[in-house]
């Protein structure tokens, strides 16, 4: 038991690092080379979970194979647009000026009712609203509605941007306190210390306190178990 708990842990954080040298778009929506690199990775690492009398490195030496070709595809797909056509393939137009192109569906073997649930997951449920619809190599939709359906942005509307508040970032998590997002903020420990004393709630008692550039505090207390 001992053994396989200490060869999980290794190939856990193997895979962590695997996964970080591929890059941060390995955890979005994934391209084919990429899904096909995950899928064999994960297959990879549980054979060397669940077979202890396997070498370790039977499992990692393929497992970081698979990275490095991942990671030769990337840099060859920028280098070459016709590489990475031929591995990722290339956006297709479905739905232009309002008008639907059935051949495309038909060559993407997409049907009527994955648009209109793409459609939907953009909160889109009249095909009529749409000017533009794209199906990316990744299989998502992106789409682009009609002047009319559009909603009117802040600039539309001529507000200013004083109207709006800028964003919170968290300062203190279960008592810990993060002095990037006081840098971001424009504070310090100082001013996090009289704040805390202010409030009457030290920091090791804060379970989340949020702050903004104008110095606008939520404090949410931890509560008691």
């Amino acid at each position: 038991m001992a053994l396989l708990l200490l060869r999980t842990f290794i190939v856990y954080f193997l895979i962590i690092l695997a996964m970080r040298l591929m890059g941060k778009k390995q955890l979005g929506e994934l391209q084919p080379s990429e899904l096909v690199s995950t899928i064999l990775i994960s297959n990879l690492a549980s054979i060397s979970i669940e077979s202890p009398e396997m070498p370790i490195l039977s499992s990692l030496v393929p497992v970081f194979v698979i990275v490095s070709l991942e990671i030769l595809l990337s840099a060859l797909c920028m280098k070459s647009r016709r590489a990475e056509q031929i591995l990722s393939g290339s956006p297709r137009i479905i739905v232009q000026n309002g008008k639907l192109d059935q051949a495309q569906m038909r060559d993407l073997r997409f049907t009527a009712d994955d648009l209109l649930e793409a459609l939907r997951s953009k909160d889109i449920f009249e095909l009529s609203d749409v000017e533009l619809a794209v199906v990316e190599t990744n299989g998502s939709v992106s789409v682009k509605k009609k002047f009319a359906a559009e909603t009117p942005t802040n600039g539309d509307l001529k507000l200013p941007a004083s109207a709006s508040e800028p964003p919170s970032l968290p300062v203190v998590v279960n008592g810990h306190i993060i002095h990037d997002h006081l840098r971001r903020c424009g504070v310090n420990e100082h001013w996090l210390a009289a704040c805390c004393k202010r409030m009457g709630c030290p920091v090791t008692e804060i379970y989340l306190l949020l702050c903004n550039k104008k110095k606008k505090l939520t404090l949410i207390r931890k509560e008691r178990a």
